[in-house]
């Protein structure tokens, strides 16, 4: 294997630059329900797609805390952009999962992108070298500038039934395929993350490999320090930071309002004790947040994902969504009537921020899971 190079590079300024044109295109993303081409393009040459793909396959291979101010940078100009970036980097976090041979194969396409959808569906029946797996999913997030598809499904035995693990449990693996290979249904229509063509696909009796199929709940193979994390448990730092970075941009785009704006028959809004003690509220709930979530992705970063890791993570990324959604929701209600007006830069993030609010990542019983934990329950595992 080559020596590896490693250049410094400052991904968070990089992803900083493109701000104001992802900030442009935000209107955009809305009507046409997907990243437009020249988003995507300058994530490419940006090379932010390949933020979690292992240095020696020419990758980032960024630590958590880096990878975590990235999607926030980028959100803070658009959240599907944000949205999308993050589902797709952690996907390709399925280069370090496979054999060095095969991943070189694959990932030497620098414009390679992977996205999967939500839920264990369909079922995989053991080939030949492989398996023929067939299923449908859904929320495929940032799916239609993808390249290749994945999809969790049930591993059966050849007469239908579930093949369990050695422990009991049913046993399942994520499988990877070309995108020529599935059948997409293009429909995503929701009220926020309009950007992220979060479309429908499946599969019928395709044959994958057995290297490119593997369990994203366990470290991948890989010795560098990011794979000790499962793949699965970086999902939920993705979303946490999409959501703080929207928090972030609605606060920026606040305090730029109330600077200026004089309500009709009032003092100005900077001069308002009121305003001034919300904003500093806020700021300061918003910025404890992120740096409660910082602190965390700096303690987990090249550990083994313990009982204790495993607990701060979980409750701590969906602590951050919570605030970030908590804040949002404070300052859009402050900037008046200003903020229903599609020209201002509120509603689309509000929009954006409750979108991201409703996905599993962000649901209360993830406070309960870390409640049995704590308490010493069996609960299994905290990602899935």
């Amino acid at each position: 294997m080559a020596e590896v190079v490693v250049t410094k590079i400052d991904w968070v300024a990089r992803a900083k630059l493109l701000q104001p044109m992802l900030n442009a295109a935000g209107p955009r993303c809305d009507a046409e329900s997907e990243l437009p081409t020249n988003v995507v393009e300058a994530l490419h040459d940006a090379g932010l797609f390949r933020l979690l793909i292992p240095l020696d396959l020419e990758g980032a291979e960024v630590d958590l805390r880096t990878f975590s101010a990235v999607i926030e940078a980028v959100a803070e100009g658009d959240g599907s952009a944000a949205w999308c970036l993050g589902q797709n980097a952690v996907s390709n976090m399925t280069s370090a999962y496979m054999p060095p041979d095969e991943a070189q194969r694959m990932f030497s396409d620098r414009r390679i992108v992977l996205a999967w959808g939500a839920g264990v569906n369909g079922q995989a029946i053991p080939a030949e070298g492989g398996f023929r797996v067939s299923g449908r999913w859904g929320f495929a997030s940032g799916s239609r500038h993808a390249t290749w598809l994945g999809g969790q499904a049930p591993i059966k035995t050849p007469d239908g039934s579930q093949s369990l693990e050695p422990d009991g449990s049913p046993s399942y693996r994520t499988f990877v395929f070309p995108k020529a290979s599935c059948q997409v249904t293009v429909g995503w229509d929701a009220i926020g993350l309009r950007g992220t063509g979060s479309d429908s696909y499946e599969v019928s009796d395709v044959f994958v490999p057995n290297a490119y199929l593997f369990k994203r709940t366990v470290p991948a193979p890989h010795p560098g320090a990011l794979y000790r994390i499962p793949l699965a448990a970086v999902y939920p730092i993705a979303f946490a930071s999409v959501a703080v970075g929207l928090a972030r941009a609605i606060l920026g785009a606040f305090i730029d309002m109330a600077r200026n704006k004089v309500p009709q028959g009032l003092i100005p809004m900077r001069d308002s004790d009121a305003i001034q003690s919300l904003l500093g509220h806020a700021a300061t709930r918003l910025n404890s947040a992120r740096i409660n979530l910082h602190h965390t992705l700096g303690e987990i970063y090249g550990m083994p994902m313990d009982n204790e890791r495993e607990i701060g993570l979980r409750g701590n990324t969906t602590f951050a969504i919570h605030e970030a959604l908590a804040v949002a929701d404070i300052l859009f209600h402050e900037a008046g009537a200003t903020a229903i007006l599609v020209n201002q830069p509120f509603a689309r993030r509000l929009r954006d921020i409750h979108a991201v609010a409703q996905q599993v990542q962000a649901r209360r019983a993830n406070f309960e899971l870390v409640g049995k934990r704590l308490l010493g329950f069996e609960t299994g595992p905290l990602f899935l």
